[in-house]
């Protein structure tokens, strides 16, 4: 019995943190230009994007993020795309934390994050990859272990979009912002948009529906385009 005490006693730590990571932090700095810059990183279960962007206009600085791990207080992410610098897919990087119920410190750096949301009210919460589209009623399935991938991680609040190529390391264009699920209605609030800064405070609104692990997502793209994506939970 004292050994089971003693497991969960160490076990508990590590469980509490990772659980308290999932959602969305905020942090604003300015940039040695003068620029007011907003930093968002938004954790799911396992994966998580960080993302700069300028706090008025919306303009895109840069994106990093893949996958992520925590042992006591080091966090170790594999990159998976970088913006910035590329170069730096497929490897692992691994550094201190500090993290309670409000506040995400990186320690080295000493840059503080600050929680916007704990993935709540998030009914499309985690992290997505498109596994297909539907074209003129045909439903054409996309391989989601393919180098080339489109993921989407929603925290409560947020979300953000990346189009990127592991095998290539070639960073594709990213979107992201605030959003809203009422009554089968997914709108987005963009709030930045790599390939076009201009598209920052547009919404756009959407039919969705939840079934089997998969996310029906339709209407207008940002084009004025018609689409019918297939998003599956991520594993």
């Amino acid at each position: 019995m004292k050994k089971i005490a003693l497991l969960i006693l160490l076990i508990l730590p590590f469980t509490l943190n990772a659980q308290n990571l999932v959602g969305a932090w905020e942090r604003t700095f300015t940039s040695p230009e003068g620029d007011t810059l907003k930093n968002v990183v938004i954790f799911a279960d396992g994966y998580q994007v960080a993302t700069t962007f300028h706090a008025s206009t919306g303009e895109f600085r840069n994106t990093n993020g893949g996958s992520w791990s925590l042992n006591g207080n080091m966090m170790t992410e594999t990159i998976e795309f970088d913006s910035k610098n590329p170069g730096r897919t497929g490897s692992e990087v691994s550094f201190e934390i500090k993290v309670s119920e409000k506040q995400l410190e990186l320690v080295d750096h000493k840059a503080i994050w600050t929680k916007i949301d704990n993935g709540k009210p998030g009914k499309l919460q985690g992290a997505w990859l498109m596994s297909g589209r539907v074209r003129n009623g045909e439903t054409q399935s996309r391989d989601t272990n393919r180098p080339r991938k489109t993921m989407k991680i929603l925290s409560g609040t947020r979300f953000q979009w990346i189009a990127y190529n592991t095998e290539t390391k070639e960073f594709k264009g990213c979107g992201g912002g605030t959003y809203t699920t009422v009554n089968g209605k997914y709108t987005e609030n963009i709030e930045f948009f790599s390939r076009d800064d201009s598209k920052a405070g547009l919404s756009l609104m959407f039919d969705f529906e939840l079934a089997d692990d998969k996310w029906q997502h339709k209407g207008l793209s940002s084009k004025g385009d018609p689409i019918h994506e297939i998003w599956s939970v991520r594993d």
